[in-house]
């Protein structure tokens, strides 16, 4: 009887230290980290590091810091994160790699749908189709003529597995029904490099990487991956692959939040509060709009939606990384 009773003292004062806990989040002494997939410097960290200024003030002025874990697509900053103690304090900015890597990998440490916490999108990166400058053509309609007279000759470049680059790679392939040999590189900006150099031929990635090169007239622009023509001025004139003949095609690189499964419910509710505040943060929407990229406006900045989202672009990108047969172990 004494040994219950001491037991349920236990569960007690564990249940209100918890329940502290969580009313009290986030705690002044303790820092918030937002562990980014991918190096310093990328497009995510980019992202990354203006969120955690303006989740700062909403969070009541509490230290937000970045810890960029990045290697295997995403996949090893994510399972540290999976495992993190679920108390609010450990926090993941992933991007759409949070939808490919069921598929992608045989083997992962964790489950996307089951071991997070979803608690907002954040952004939607549009993407651009370029080519190398010396390519003859000039409009999307005689690139479409040059890719068909030149079936299986075509270098199509891609910043490694998973990568934005590769994905939409892929369903453009897909789209057209034409196989091009993939060139992997580690990283954007050394197939960039050889795309402006000549040693590939093709490149569709995030405007946040591509738009300086095609101010800089460095390479050639033919289309953009949204439903709607961009508004930014250098891109405005870009015609949607969709309009161009690929219907319904759309691809867009969006960035979510993510908590550790069991996160209480109170403190994934400030969290949630606290990125709705900072996704209306003036100075956050500029930087964002700088870089090419769309601030999240609609329900998915609702956990529940969020995670709905995700699960209905797994099954998305599922399909056509499986029709080409893409996998890492």
């Amino acid at each position: 009887m004494k040994q219950l009773l001491n037991l349920s003292i236990l569960a007690i004062a564990t249940s209100l230290a918890f329940g502290a806990s969580a009313q009290e989040y986030p705690s002044k002494d303790k820092v918030v980290t937002i562990v980014v997939p991918f190096a310093a410097g990328g497009p995510t960290d980019r992202v990354a590091r203006d969120l955690a200024e303006s989740l700062r003030k909403p969070l009541g002025g509490v230290s937000v810091v970045i810890d960029n874990t990045a290697g295997a697509g995403s996949s090893i900053g994510a399972a540290k994160v999976a495992r993190a103690a679920p108390d609010g304090y450990t926090l993941l900015l992933n991007h759409i790699g949070m939808s490919t890597m069921p598929a992608l990998y045989r083997k992962l440490a964790f489950s996307v749908p089951n071991d997070f916490e979803y608690l907002g999108i954040v952004n939607d990166v549009p993407m651009t189709l370029i080519a190398r400058p010396s390519i003859p053509a000039n409009n999307y309609k005689e690139l479409a003529t040059w890719i068909g007279q030149n079936k299986g000759k075509i270098n199509l470049g891609n910043a490694g597995l998973g990568s934005a680059s590769h994905l939409c790679g892929l369903m453009y392939q897909s789209a057209l029904q034409v196989d091009m040999t993939p060139v992997p590189y580690k990283g954007t900006a050394p197939a960039i490099t050889d795309l402006i150099g000549g040693q590939i031929d093709l490149l569709c990635d995030q405007t946040t990487n591509t738009t300086p090169q095609i101010e800089g007239k460095k390479v050639k622009a033919f289309a953009v991956t949204t439903t709607k023509r961009l508004a930014t001025p250098s891109l405005k004139d870009l015609p949607t692959l969709d309009e161009s003949g690929l219907k319904n095609f759309q691809v867009t690189i969006w960035h979510g939040l993510y908590a550790p499964k069991g996160t209480p419910a109170d403190v994934v509710k400030k969290i949630n509060d606290a990125l709705k505040a900072a996704l209306k943060d003036p100075e956050f929407i500029k930087k964002q709009e700088g870089l090419g990229a769309v601030v999240a406006t609609d329900k998915r900045i609702e956990p529940a939606e969020h995670k709905k989202f995700v699960l209905s672009e797994i099954e998305k990108w599922g399909a056509v990384i499986k029709a080409a047969g893409t996998y890492a172990d």
